[in-house]
């Protein structure tokens, strides 16, 4: 029998956000690098497992079915494209009106202008005055300002002029000074998140064995699933606290394997990096290296190493620099989410950070070590020129 290639929790977390959201298979599917006929067997298996009927139409008032059809199905649709509208305009709602009106502006192919007025908020006669009275900029390039907006949007109010020019550059082959762009995000007051002071939590209190340093700081990786770093974090919730481990590949950045849980027990980080093996299957000889946190030097996290041919590394003891790169995307997601976001439940909390690790971090967020390009687009980029070098 075949082994799958993902894990549970990931095909779990997947379908959920289809059943829940009401997000399309296909658009899903696009967006994970996923057989659209393998994520509808997915949905199909979860159904069943979870006893979840399919429910048919039945008129609830004096109107034929047809009609009834008909009309929930407009109200469906307009209800799906509220739904898109605000996704995509979260950045936005609590921007000034002005703001507000260039980002409707930006997406008046895609959605209604009455529709999107509803849902961001704002007067329809005031946004069509801001038209005409030619607001959308102050004396510069109407569509430069455009995409710089839209780039700052998209990197959820982080990216500081440099990344913007990055950006610029790779998606639209502008070449457009960092003076200019630090003007124009000034007049469209588009400001950068403040930084907060990361926190480290590890707790190496404990009398088990410990493993050499095999890393040593050397983060460079030539090819992929070579090189594996892992940290655990804690997300506060309404609810408690909920703990997260992470699995990265130094080679791209790119998040392989996550675990979430009401506890830090030793399953948190056998699970993380149980999810990467089953997505990646490494090769013998991979280094995996972590803090001496007690879950990491268990003998039940040794056996799963010995059992995959792993090579385990850990940092020196109070040295935060020597596992610097997992630190380092913990701090992304506590600016980028978690300090932006309170999480009424643990539920909730497990659906944003799914979406964060693999929608936006693994697959849009640009990284200055990569060139400005995501995880994903950066090993897509270099098995192409792999291919191209044995043409």
């Amino acid at each position: 029998m075949r082994r799958s290639k993902y894990s549970k929790v990931f095909k779990d977390s997947t379908v959920q956000l289809i059943l829940n959201d009401g997000e399309s298979v296909v658009k899903v599917a696009e967006d994970l690098g996923l057989n659209s006929k393998t994520l509808y067997h997915w949905v199909t298996s979860y159904k069943k497992e979870h006893n979840i009927p399919t429910r048919e139409f039945q008129s609830s008032n004096n109107e034929p079915l047809e009609v009834e059809v008909k009309r929930l199905r407009r109200e469906l649709k307009i209800a799906k494209q509220e739904r898109d509208i605000l996704k995509k305009a979260t950045g936005v709602l609590r921007q000034r009106n002005s703001v507000r009106y260039a980002w409707i502006y930006k997406n008046k192919k895609s959605f209604s202008i009455k529709l999107m007025c509803k849902v961001v908020k704002v007067d329809k006669s005031s946004y069509y005055h801001w038209i005409k009275a030619g607001s959308v900029v102050k004396k510069v390039d109407k569509k430069l300002n455009e995409l710089i907006e839209i780039i700052f949007i998209q990197g959820r109010s982080n990216y500081g002029t440099r990344r913007i020019a990055d950006k610029l550059k790779e998606l639209y082959g502008l070449i457009i000074s960092r003076k200019r762009i630090s003007n124009i995000m000034k007049d469209l007051n588009l400001k950068v998140k403040m930084k907060r002071r990361y926190k480290n939590t590890t707790d190496s209190n404990h009398n088990l064995p410990i493993a050499p340093n095999v890393l040593n700081r050397d983060f460079y990786a030539s090819s992929p699933d070579e090189k594996y770093v892992g940290d655990i974090t804690y997300i506060p919730t309404g609810e408690g606290w909920l703990y997260l481990a992470t699995v990265i590949d130094l080679y791209s950045r790119k998040v392989v394997g996550w675990s979430m849980d009401d506890t830090m027990r030793v399953s948190l980080v056998n699970d993380a990096l149980n999810m990467a093996i089953l997505h990646r299957k490494p090769s013998p000889g991979l280094i995996w290296h972590t803090d001496r946190g007690s879950q990491y030097a268990s003998y039940s996290h040794k056996d799963l190493l010995l059992k995959n041919n792993i090579t385990q590394s850990m940092s020196r003891r109070g040295n935060c620099w020597d596992n610097s790169v997992a630190e380092s995307f913990f701090k992304s997601l506590k600016q980028e989410l978690v300090y932006n976001t309170y999480f009424y439940t643990k539920k909730q909390a497990k659906k944003e950070i799914f979406e964060y690790i693999e929608f936006y971090y693994n697959r849009t967020r640009s990284h200055s070590y990569l060139g400005n390009l995501s995880p994903a687009k950066f090993e897509e980029k270099q098995k192409v020129l792999q291919s191209e070098m044995v043409a």
